[in-house]
């Protein structure tokens, strides 16, 4: 076959064209008898030989065997000359988040400390880190919590809290790996810049997060020096406070400041403050200075005593300062005193309810929590909490949100092993875990996913859940709740829930799409699974192993992503759920394209949509017509592809950026570029808008690439760089690699018609670099073809290779 003139600037659907017109002259057919030997329409084929339309696929295979040649050589010009779509996103991150302020609330009664105070900002002006030691109930996270306030206004990136729990009765201490994922989590890092293992790796990747950002970290209740060196800031502005009972002498580079009690004068003044006291002689204290020296001195001068004795006379007007030393008299020390005359005041259901509280792992809870364990209505739960928050047994350290001192957990649940039964006891952690099984299913209804998640079975569900006004309502419970859940999980794998194993997972997946987690997601999915193996049963067995390859996917995991679809399809084909059949086939059709599949994957979602509609799920069948419409693009079919988007977009829906919709919009928006610019701008910038609008950088990414696409065919090159450009610049940001890889052919192949062929080889050869290690085979493949079509008149012996290699990439 002879081969066309080629340039850099040549486009691509000129070149195939001219190639089926050689066929053409080969056959020795007119236009309507080669139409009617390939079972092509007369109109359509004209089309195709002038170069107005790229033909689908099929129409250039039944072409090259009416003259018996071989299709294949053919295939990567086409792939180029019909534009295909880059992939629809996999996940939908937040946008640019507020900068993050985590820090719990400052104390309204802060008092004395002004040289300790001193200390510890003098610390973190010379070495940028501190360690506060101390004693337990001597305020350590008192103080480092008001020095990060202020130093809070000059530290704006981010403002950062993480309890490394290293005195929490019935807790194991937070091991540096999950706090380092906290806290790079709490940036806003992309999961695919985490490293998947290694705490050295972990830590090096923390330290550059905080290199250009001024963040202000406070590291609480650390056990010991290995546990928190690996969480220090190193090059850079950023600053940490890090509190523990123990002297941290391994950190020979961290200054400590060690924290005595207070001195009677600060003692006195704590106590007239957090007791409303006036002062003066006519105030209780002042009438009582003896009983007041008394309570003082049973408090043994600690702060937390301290507010648990004044909360008893700012709540009691009638009492007298001598009542209560009466009251604190029977305890045998300066803890003992202050819990046991606080909770002697409790009445027995708010006494039940803070010995229930001593169950949960530690970390901070809502009422809705308090409510389930205790198994009270919610505006009871809030009213005992409320009073809890008065007797300074609970504190509220953001608005709504509680949680217990280490000392105060720790009496709650030696109370509880005390005077509850083993059986109430196992009762309140069922409904633990009940209600984070229900409640996380609740918020990621709330969520767009690919299909609405099973309904929880682990346990009843709650009186009371949280309900969530919209999807960012829901994202930010869920980033609140995210410590306790992963405590939930561990506390069901200890105590053999299964069940809850199994589910909890499974109702985090779109929360880990927004957010970096890829790797923990996949070590949640193993342990399901595991469970689910226990349970033996058939549909959580299958709905484990589809969830486990959905997480190896999305990690570029392929094969082994492959391994579990086929354990999930083996399963289903005997239970016969067809709603999970059908979320498994639209996930397998993803892999396929993957994989370099680029027939297979159009059936997978086809039959996907058939059984979404037979399972009657709306959004289960919308997006697999949005996906069915993106690969008849993919393939060439852009009038039908057109028109499946159209009917997407006619589906009713209340979220402007629901996710089948958009993928709709700028599936339509690049199919009917060639005939319809207008139309075509319109829809592609709307879906823009919407994705800008919505707050989330992957989606606003991909609409600027497929903007690209669409102005380059439309031939306004400069415009469409000005696309990809801005589209690349976010990537860059969010470092995403697996997007980078479904965009970079496009942009390079926008490259190469602007007659700028360096820049579009340097793509095309970033592309081939990360496609084989990302499993990507068809942007593999893509990335030969733009290499060899490039090198076709300089080189074209390594052209040749490339093509060969193209050809093979899908099957590698």
């Amino acid at each position: 076959m002879v081969e066309p003139q080629r340039t850099a600037q040549t486009d691509p659907q000129h070149d195939l064209a001219a190639r089926l017109r050689l066929l053409q002259e080969l056959s020795g057919l007119g236009v309507r008898a080669l139409a009617r030997d390939t079972g092509l329409s007369s109109s359509s084929l004209s089309r195709y030989l002038s170069g107005q339309t790229p033909p689908p696929w099929p129409a250039v295979i039944a072409l090259c065997r009416l003259v018996k040649r071989d299709p294949r050589p053919l295939r990567p010009l086409w792939e180029r000359a019909s534009n295909p779509l880059p992939a629809p996103p996999k996940s939908s991150r937040q946008g640019r988040p507020r900068p993050r302020n985590d820090l719990p609330r400052d104390v309204p009664d802060f008092t004395g400390r002004e040289a300790k105070l001193a200390a510890v900002l003098a610390a973190v002006d010379s070495h940028r880190v501190v360690a506060v030691d101390g004693m337990a109930g001597v305020g350590k996270t008192c103080l480092a919590i008001h020095a990060a306030h202020r130093l809070a206004a000059d530290y704006p990136d981010a403002q950062l809290y993480v309890d490394l729990h290293g005195f929490t009765e019935g807790r194991e201490p937070l091991d540096p790996d999950s706090a380092l994922r906290m806290l790079l989590g709490a940036l806003d890092v992309p999961s695919e810049k985490v490293p998947r293992e290694g705490v050295e790796q972990l830590a090096a990747c923390w330290r550059s997060e905080l290199a250009d950002r001024r963040v202000v970290v406070v590291i609480d209740n650390a056990a010991d020096a290995e546990q928190v060196r690996p969480l220090l800031p190193g090059a850079g502005p950023s600053v940490a406070l890090i509190t523990s009972r123990n002297r941290l002498i391994g950190l020979d580079e961290v200054p400590p400041v060690s924290l005595d009690v207070l001195s009677p004068q600060e003692s006195a003044e704590l106590l007239a403050r957090a007791s409303g006291d006036p002062g003066g002689r006519d105030g209780r204290l002042g009438r009582e200075p003896e009983s007041a020296a008394e309570v003082l001195r049973l408090c043994g001068h600690l702060p937390l005593a301290l507010r648990l004795a004044a909360a008893r006379l700012r709540h009691r007007p009638g009492w007298t300062v001598g009542i209560l030393v009466e009251r604190m008299a029977e305890g045998v020390s300066e803890f003992d005193t202050a819990f046991a005359m606080s909770v002697r005041q409790l009445d027995r259901s708010q006494a039940r309810l803070f010995r229930l509280l001593g169950l949960l792992p530690g970390g901070s809870f809502d009422a809705y929590l308090a409510a389930s364990l205790a198994d009270v209505p919610l505006h009871g739960a809030r009213a005992i909490l409320d009073d809890l928050v008065d007797a300074h047994l609970v504190q509220e350290s953001t608005a709504g949100r509680y949680r217990l001192h280490d000392l105060v957990h720790q009496h709650a649940r030696r109370s509880c092993a005390e005077q509850d039964s083993p059986a109430e006891r196992e009762r309140a952690l069922g409904r633990f875990l009940d209600f984070y099984v229900h409640a996380a299913a609740a918020a990621d209804a709330a969520l767009p996913f690919l299909a609405p998640g099973r309904t929880p079975s682990a346990g009843p569900p709650p009186a009371a859940l949280p309900r969530f006004a919209d999807k960012h309502a829901a994202f930010s419970w869920l980033v609140a709740e995210y410590e306790n859940m992963v405590a939930a999980f561990e506390t069901a794998a200890a105590v053999g829930a299964d069940a809850h194993v199994c589910e909890l997972p499974g109702f985090l997946r779109a929360y880990f799409a927004r957010r970096c987690g890829t790797t923990h997601l996949n070590v949640l999915f193993e342990r399901s699974l595991a469970a689910a193996e226990r349970l033996d049963e058939p549909l959580r067995l299958a709905d484990a192993h589809s969830n486990l390859g959905f997480a190896r996917y999305n990690a570029g995991r392929m094969a082994e992503a492959a391994a579990s679809y086929e354990a999930a399809q083996a399963l289903l084909s005997r239970v016969g759920d067809t709603e999970a059949e059908a979320e498994l086939t639209l996930r397998r059709g993803y892999l396929k394209w993957d994989e370099g599949d680029v027939d297979e994957p159009l059936e997978l979602f086809r039959l996907a949509g058939k059984l979404y509609e037979r399972a009657d799920c709306r959004t289960g069948a919308a997006y697999a017509a949005a996906s069915e419409a993106w690969a008849l693009l993919q393939l060439g079919h852009r009038e039908e592809a057109a028109q499946r988007a159209r009917e997407v977009l006619a589906a009713p829906h209340t979220d402007p950026a629901w996710p089948p919709a958009l993928t709709a919009r700028i599936t339509l928006g690049v199919a009917i570029s060639h005939q319809d610019p207008d139309e075509a701008t319109d829809h592609l910038r709307q879906a823009l808008a919407l994705a800008r609008e919505d707050g989330h950088l992957h989606n606003e990414a991909w609409c600027l690439n497929c903007l690209g696409v669409a102005l380059r065919l439309m031939g306004r090159h400069e415009e469409a760089l000005e696309s990809h450009r801005k589209a690349f610049a976010l990537l860059d940001e969010l470092f995403e690699e697996h997007w980078k890889s479904r965009f970079l052919n496009s942009y390079a192949e926008t490259c190469r018609l602007a007659g700028l062929p360096e820049e579009a080889l340097r793509l095309y050869r970033q592309a081939l670099e990360l496609a084989p290690r990302l499993g990507h085979r068809y942007e593999e493949a893509q990335a030969h073809a733009g290499i060899a079509a490039l090198l076709e008149e300089s080189d074209p012996t390594a052209a040749a290779d490339h093509r060969t290699a193209g050809l093979a990439a899908p099957r590698s």
